[in-house]
């Protein structure tokens, strides 16, 4: 396994720039989807209230041997307990289930600005950030004008944003707001989730050109663009395929194949 490389966040905590996502991953499947994980090279696991797997995550986490310092988890914060007191019963809860004392980053999952409850909820998150039980805290799927409120009601600055991101969209307005804000984008769905990205042929040629596969180049533009990337997959071949992506690069014009690739058009539906 390649070494792979690590992103400092804004408060001095590192993250690995490659994590292993474990959405759709039924709870009794994830210790041994972990396991290959851990045995491929990955040290950062995402998972969330929501995914309903939590639990098999700690377990997988547990079962592996690693040392609790050699491993990063996120967690998030589903749409249902947004609020302050809410949260932070859905933190306690969370932390129950992966069976660990405290989690890397904690997110909110959806800005859902419709209940307008997500400032209350990041104020949790500051609380719990504060009180040690999470190093880092950010967000998912939060926009321009939701990062505006938080900057001007909250006094922590989110480590990350993690959006929908790869290269039929491609976010480059996103990417540049977060690092100007110090704002680490990582990228979920970095390989469209089936949406048929894998088999657009300018990425087949560069993927021909390196002998790599779809996904190794669709995640190597997108490490290579400073991204944090967290693919998915429950295929033992697949899921050491996907971190097999920092013994190469591309090139210029291998950027500039899939920088033309950009459709703007996201398959994730906003909450």
């Amino acid at each position: 396994m390649h070494g792979v490389p690590s992103v400092t966040l804004n408060n001095g905590v590192t993250m690995p720039q490659i994590g292993f996502g474990v959405w759709k991953i039924p709870d009794e499947e994830t210790p041994a989807a972990v396991a290959t994980a851990v045995e491929a090279g990955y040290r950062k696991f995402d998972t969330a209230s929501e995914y309903y797997n939590e639990a098999g995550t700690g377990r997988g986490i547990a079962e592996s041997g690693l040392a609790r310092e050699e491993v990063f988890v996120t967690t998030k914060v589903w749409n249902a307990d947004h609020g302050y007191d809410s949260t932070l019963r859905a933190f306690d809860r969370s932390l129950e289930r992966l069976g660990l004392d405290f989690v890397d980053l904690y997110l909110i999952h959806w800005p859902v600005p419709a209940k307008d409850l997500y400032v209350d909820t990041y104020r949790a998150l500051e609380r719990i950030h504060a009180d040690g039980r999470a190093r880092a805290i950010g967000v998912s799927n939060f926009l321009r004008e939701h990062l505006d409120r938080l900057a001007e009601e909250c006094g922590v600055v989110p480590a990350v944003n993690q959006i929908e991101l790869h290269p039929r969209h491609q976010r480059a307005e996103a990417r540049a707001l977060h690092a100007e804000r110090g704002i680490v984008t990582e990228a979920w769905s970095p390989l469209g989730s089936g949406h048929g990205i894998m088999d657009h042929p300018d990425i087949a040629a560069v993927a021909r050109k390196h002998g790599r596969s779809a996904a190794q180049v669709c995640l190597r533009w997108s490490l290579q663009l400073g991204n944090v990337v967290v693919p998915k997959s429950a295929h033992p071949e697949r899921i050491a395929q996907n971190i097999e992506v920092f013994d190469f690069a591309l090139d210029e014009d291998d950027m500039a194949v899939l920088a033309a690739v950009e459709e703007a058009k996201p398959w994730g539906t906003p909450k």
